[in-house]
């Protein structure tokens, strides 16, 4: 097949096997490698070391896959809640928890994208005899969102999210990378966003240093996913109620007005995480732990990371009446969870002795 042909049969393909979006960008050095590597210089990866050990092989995607010549970029919508639609008053006391959108489901997301990628490259082998591809989601070094935008796909929000005209930002990017020349898209050059900082107004960390540049260090994502150690005292005011990752700068974006609901069942949320409970989430055993939340994005930041979040929250509540609950929790083995603790007890003290004071 030619070029143009087996390219439209390669993005039929990306369809039928579920994915919402798909462009094809060329095999080249990404725009935006050179930010990345004054990003790490800067210390914006925070605890990420994994980036900066291995920011040479984010300059190509030969160093991913040898002889890729084309990449094929693909998205899929995630979103199971309508920002149009009038909310309900988020639950207050007993210490409500939120968790990211992308997270509500049931299943781990790179599982679900690897293989609907894995359907994907079967389909390719048979339209490309002795063709050899790669499947990639966001554990290897590859800037999905250059290629995506490379691929026609969106533009760059000033919250460093791919937008896209029809889909918003709630997306799951993936790449098959191919040792055979495909059609590329146009890429994106233009941007939509205007005048408009909602995203950057929003965040209660003030991690974004400006438009398009984010400080990993203060994003309430890294803090309760990546970090590994205590959440600094200072930003943990700013996390609020958040026990897992973030949304607050995608739920403001005026583009996600527009954005579709999945239908997919993978994505849809469970009940208990409409909110969570975070008491019940900080008295998890690990065995519980590891039951509930093994196949999950939310056994990403571990046993204690997650329990380390709950008690934050719990600090962040303004319940007082959590103080014995709380307290009945300091025999925890982890510094990093008691060390949580104490300080949500010592806020939620000063909170009872400020209305007490009041009365």
């Amino acid at each position: 097949m030619h070029n143009e042909p087996l390219t439209a049969a390669v993005k039929q393909a990306a369809r039928e096997v579920g994915f919402d979006l798909v462009g094809i960008a060329p095999a080249m050095t990404p725009p935006g490698y050179e930010r990345l590597t004054e990003w790490i210089e800067q210390g914006f990866a925070g605890e990420m070391g994994y980036i900066a050990r291995r920011a040479h092989a984010y300059e190509h995607p030969r160093h991913v896959m040898p002889d890729v010549r084309s990449i094929v970029m693909l998205g899929i919508n995630y979103n199971t809640l309508d920002d149009r639609q009038p909310k309900e008053p988020h639950p207050s006391g007993r210490a409500s928890a939120r968790v990211a959108r992308y997270a509500h489901g049931t299943a781990d997301y790179h599982d679900t994208l690897r293989e609907k990628l894995k359907q994907l490259a079967d389909r390719v082998h048979q339209l490309r005899p002795g063709s050899r591809t790669r499947g990639v989601v966001d554990t290897a070094p590859l800037l999905e969102r250059d290629f995506a935008r490379l691929a026609g796909l969106g533009w760059f929000g000033k919250n460093t999210m791919l937008i896209n005209r029809k889909a918003g930002s709630w997306l799951l990017l993936a790449a098959l990378l191919t040792d055979f020349e495909l059609e590329p898209d146009r890429p994106h050059e233009t941007s939509h966003c205007g005048t408009c900082t909602r995203c950057l107004d929003v965040c209660p960390t003030d991690a974004f240093v400006g438009p398009h540049v984010l400080d990993a260090r203060r994003c309430i994502s890294y803090l309760t996913i990546e970090l590994r150690s205590p959440i600094p005292t200072e930003l943990r005011d700013g996390v609020g109620d958040w026990l897992f990752g973030c949304d607050l700068c995608q739920q403001v974006c005026p583009w996600n007005r527009k954005s579709p609901l999945t239908s997919d069942p993978v994505f849809q949320p469970m009940p208990d995480l409409q909110p969570a409970s975070a008491l019940e989430i900080l008295k998890l055993s690990e065995t519980e732990f590891q039951t509930r939340f093994q196949t999950t994005p939310l056994s990403r930041p571990g046993w204690d990371g997650l329990r380390r979040n709950a008690a934050i929250v719990l600090g962040n509540s303004g319940d007082a009446s959590l103080i014995p609950e709380l307290t009945n929790c300091l025999n925890e083995a982890s510094p990093l969870v008691l060390e949580a603790i104490h300080w949500a007890l010592e806020k939620l003290q000063k909170t009872s002795c400020s209305s007490t004071t009041e009365d």
